[in-house]
C-alpha cells in the first residue's frame, strides 16, 4: 500500500504520511488498530518513505548517449577516438542568470562562541538582478568569468571572447568549448556563430536536459554555497554591482589556481538581455505527521 500512489486508490492526496497509511490501513480492513508512529517505524525500518519525493525528468533526446560520451572523452582526454594533442584545451561555459543583488538593512554579525552561527538581518533593499558568467578551463583548472544584467548572445559571446582572444587559447590547435542548450548558445546556429568567429574553435553540446555534464555547473555550485549564501552586498555602489559576484568569486582563484601556460584568470561586466533558463531540482522531504 505504502508503494502504490494515493490518486490510483481515490485519495485525495498527493503522498502518504505514516498517520494517512495507518487511516488507510483501517478502512481496507487490513488491520483492526494501528499508530501512524507503528507505520513510520515499520517502513523507515525497510527503507521505504513514501513522504520523500524528488524531481525527475525522462531523457528526451534520441542522441543521449553519443552525446554524453563525447563530454565525457572530453573530461578523459579523448576525442572521437583519438587522444587530444598537448596543445588542445577543454572549456566548460555556462551562465547563472537571475542572482539578487540585496543589501541588508543592517551589517551582517559574526558567528560567537557558543551561538547560532552568523546573525543575517531579515530586511534588504533590492538592488537589482544579475548574470553570472563563467568559462572553466578544465585541464589547467582556469576560470574566466563576467557579470551582466542578464544573459544572452551578446554576453556569452563576450565571455567566449575574453579566452578565445589571449594566448594560449587564441594559438591553439582547437578549444573544445562544452555548452547545454541554454537559449544563448542552442543549436546549428550557435555553432555556426561561434566557430565561424573563432576558427579553431570547437562547440559540443551536452545532451537536451543534461547540463549537469557541464563542469561549469560544479563551479557554479561553489560559488552558490560559499559567495551567494546568504545573499549579501557588501556595498551598493553602482560598480559593485556591477562586478559582484564575479570579483568575490574569483579573489581567491587568482591566488590559488595554478598551471604552466594558460592565461591569467580574467574578469568583466557587460549589460544584455533574455530570459533566464529553467532549473530542476531533486527535493526531499521528512513525514509530515512525524
Amino acid at each position: 500500500m505504502a508503494c502504490e500512489l494515493p490518486a490510483e486508490k481515490g485519495v485525495p492526496l498527493s503522498r502518504w504520511s505514516s498517520v494517512e497509511l495507518a487511516r488507510e490501513a483501517v478502512a481496507r480492513g487490513i488491520v483492526e488498530r494501528i499508530s501512524g508512529v507503528t507505520v513510520w517505524r515499520w517502513l523507515s525500518a525497510d527503507a521505504i518513505r513514501p513522504w520523500n519525493y524528488r524531481s525527475w525528468i525522462f531523457p528526451r533526446d534520441p542522441r543521449f548517449r553519443e552525446k554524453a560520451g563525447r563530454v565525457l572523452d572530453l573530461y578523459a582526454g579523448r576525442w572521437e577516438g583519438e587522444l587530444l594533442e598537448p596543445g588542445d584545451f577543454v572549456v566548460c561555459a555556462d551562465e547563472k542568470p537571475s542572482i539578487q543583488a540585496r543589501a541588508r538593512k543592517h551589517p551582517t554579525a559574526a558567528a560567537k562562541p557558543k551561538g547560532d552561527g552568523q546573525l543575517v538581518e531579515h530586511e534588504y533593499e533590492r538592488k537589482g538582478a544579475l548574470c553570472y558568467l563563467a568559462a572553466w578551463d578544465v585541464r589547467h583548472a582556469r576560470i574566466f568569468d563576467r557579470c551582466a544584467a542578464a544573459d544572452g548572445i551578446a554576453p556569452f559571446d563576450q565571455l567566449v571572447e575574453q579566452f578565445m582572444s589571449v594566448e594560449p587559447y587564441s594559438k591553439a590547435q582547437r578549444v573544445f568549448v562544452i555548452v547545454d542548450n541554454g537559449s544563448a548558445h542552442r543549436g546549428k546556429r550557435s555553432i555556426k556563430r561561434l566557430q565561424g568567429a573563432w576558427k579553431n574553435l570547437i562547440l559540443v553540446h551536452t545532451p537536451v536536459h543534461a547540463s549537469w555534464l557541464n563542469q561549469a555547473e560544479i563551479y557554479f555550485s561553489i560559488v552558490q554555497r560559499k559567495v551567494l549564501q546568504p545573499n549579501t552586498l557588501a556595498t551598493s555602489t553602482p560598480s559593485s554591482r556591477r562586478s559582484w559576484p564575479s570579483a568575490a568569486a574569483t579573489s581567491r582563484s587568482r591566488s590559488r589556481s595554478s598551471g604552466s601556460s594558460p592565461a591569467k584568470t580574467s574578469t568583466a561586466s557587460s549589460t544584455a538581455s533574455t530570459r533566464p533558463r529553467r532549473r530542476y531540482r531533486a527535493s526531499k522531504q521528512r513525514d509530515p505527521n512525524t
